[in-house]
């Protein structure tokens, strides 16, 4: 591991402090790295390739816009490669929020969020991509979860 020194503002030493003490960091230091992988996962994500991610859409829809649900469920049915789980969760008497689990290209992964979120009806969209670096994905990655877990290798 290398130590560097940074040159850095009052407040946003300040704003980096809060974010320490908020998320429990033990140092600065620890909440730096965590800052700095996040924005190389986020620069990752942003590139428009077939690097393999898995990722997670939630979306609220309105679930009387008319035939709505039927063209996310034929959305979904179309891209069924891309699945790897959703959840569909009432919010009220207007609203639904489905999260969708999928695992594919990137390229593949947003304009398939691109298509969902942009359909008439649907009120928010997310799009969480998390690049996965080659060899561990499905069957590939080999590790255990802990005790008495399983393993995928």
């Amino acid at each position: 591991m290398q130590r560097i020194t940074i040159s850095i503002d009052d407040d946003l030493l300040e704003t980096i402090d809060r974010l320490t003490e908020r998320r429990g960091y033990t140092s600065r230091s620890e909440a730096l790295r965590d800052i700095v992988r996040e924005a190389v996962t986020r620069e990752q994500a942003a590139s428009d390739d077939d690097t393999p991610c898995i990722a997670a859409l939630t979306y609220v829809f309105e679930h009387d816009t008319r035939d709505l649900a039927r063209r996310l469920t034929e959305t979904q049915h179309e891209h069924h490669d891309l699945s790897v789980a959703s959840l569909h969760v009432h919010v009220d008497h207007h609203d639904c929020l489905e999260v969708a689990i999928l695992r594919g290209p990137v390229n593949t992964v947003r304009r398939f969020a691109d298509g969902v979120v942009t359909q008439r009806g649907v009120r928010f969209g997310n799009l969480q991509i998390i690049p996965i670096r080659q060899g561990h994905g499905p069957g590939g990655h080999g590790h255990s979860h802990g005790p008495g877990g399983h393993s995928h290798g």
